[in-house]
């Protein structure tokens, strides 16, 4: 009996570890004003099929299936299709929207560190707003977060009505532009080589070729050098990118946020502007998180192309994020106290117990029945700082003792004495530097 590939059990110190980023989200997302959804996990495979959906990249790692009435259903591959349909079903809701929503999604692709079969989306969303500022927000959010969670980040980002521009401007058949952009998001990954045989399977005219080969040719260069290149000042797409920038310049978010004129993103749906984000410290490869504009979808979806939804999200992957915490230190023990009876009652253990718990002090309770020293010897590397050890005699008086494993001091305290302590001493950091 083993897990399907791809997929993992999670528990103890790891689960803990990973409720502890989620909660970090969540009250950075609260903290910007957003509110929690859920939507669901079984979707109808025309929705997630749909033209307007992920695109072809995305289709063929979709897991699909059918119920007892032969409906054709799948599984969501990420949190925006969702989203996009919730929206869809509810005319009503008033906009602007600010959405947050953590939950499963399932994609039947290669598995490797970072990138599971079964594993968690962590998503923010905002409907209603047309400027600049909703892709910023996204942005400076992105910044707010990794620094909490002590990770140095880059967040690459690009423009896909620029980066369509580019595509026109060097003569790809607009047919073919969305396929070139794809292979051009691949550049980081497989080079210019793995590149080069992408372009060369496609079919396109040799001057075509050449000239996105000249693109990829040129070494991190700015939006102004791409924009006067292909003589796109004043575009749309570059007066979009200029809008961007402007902001993040002005919030000095300009080194932490940084244009990458091949970024594009693997789904098809995106709009406007698109990011990225990347550890850049100790070189871990697969991306933290992404995201972008997506104005056409949930128009499209409700059938209505004349009613424009402008939308734009960013999604952070707890599985990446996991795998790059997975050498810090070991997690302490998330219970601040440890109870140890020695000579008292099981009920008057879990009398104490009770009376700590309605304080709101998260207690663990030793139960081995081993000698004392050998208790206090794990209780040591644990992470646990503090023990009461509840006496016999110290327990008739309305006493207990207060172990402090840190400072290796003990001292006889009322049991409202050590809930003031434990109250009142400060947790251990959860992100070390």
């Amino acid at each position: 009996m083993q897990n399907v590939k791809g997929t993992y059990d999670y528990f103890g110190k790891e689960q803990a570890l990973r409720r502890r980023i989620q909660d970090t989200l969540r009250d950075k997302f609260e903290l910007y004003d957003f509110n929690e959804m859920v939507t669901t996990e079984l979707t109808e495979l025309d929705l997630l099929t749909s033209k307007y959906a992920g695109g072809d990249e995305i289709i063929k790692e979709m897991y699909q299936l059918t119920d007892q009435r032969r409906r054709r259903l799948g599984l969501r591959y990420d949190l925006t299709i969702p989203f996009a349909k919730v929206i869809a079903l509810n005319p009503g809701m008033e906009l602007p929207i600010k959405r947050y929503e953590i939950g499963k999604v399932f994609r039947d692709g290669p598995v490797k560190r970072g990138r599971l079969r079964e594993f968690l989306q962590c998503d923010v969303d905002v409907v209603g707003v047309k400027g600049p500022e909703a892709e910023v927000e996204l942005m400076q959010l992105a910044i707010d977060v990794f620094r909490s969670l002590a990770i140095k980040v880059q967040l690459k980002w690009n423009n896909r009505r620029f980066l369509g521009e580019i595509m026109a401007a060097i003569g790809v058949p607009a047919s073919e532009s969305l396929s070139v952009m794809l292979t051009l998001d691949k550049l980081a990954k497989v080079g210019e080589a793995g590149v080069k045989l992408e372009l060369a399977e496609k079919g396109l005219a040799d001057e075509v070729t050449e000239a996105v080969i000249e693109l990829i040719a040129l070494q991190n260069p700015t939006f102004e050098e791409v924009m006067d290149k292909y003589g796109l000042r004043g575009s749309a797409g570059a007066l979009e990118v200029l809008a961007v920038t402007d902001i993040l310049r002005k919030l000095g978010l300009a080194q932490d946020c940084a244009f990458d004129p091949f970024l594009s993103r693997g789904l098809s749906f995106y709009t406007g502007t698109v990011y990225e984000i990347f550890e850049t410290s100790n070189g871990f490869a697969s991306s933290l998180g992404g995201g972008g504009r997506y104005d056409a979808i949930i128009g499209q979806l409700v059938g209505r192309d004349d009613t424009e939804y402008s939308a734009v999200g960013l999604s952070f992957g707890m599985e990446s994020i996991m795998a790059l915490l997975e050498n810090r230190a070991s997690e302490p023990s998330s219970a601040p106290v440890i109870l140890i009876p020695v000579g008292v009652t099981a009920a008057e253990m879990l009398q104490a117990a009770a009376e700590l718990r309605a304080s709101g002090i998260r207690v663990k309770l030793d139960t081995s029945g081993r000698k004392l020293k050998n208790i206090l010897a794990s209780v040591a590397g644990s992470g646990i700082r503090y023990a009461l050890l509840l006496g016999e005699t110290e327990w008739k008086a309305g006493m207990v003792r207060l172990k402090d494993m840190a400072e290796r001091t003990e001292r006889e305290v009322s049991l409202d004495e050590a809930i003031y302590v434990l109250e009142n001493e400060s947790c251990p950091l959860l992100f070390a530097n």
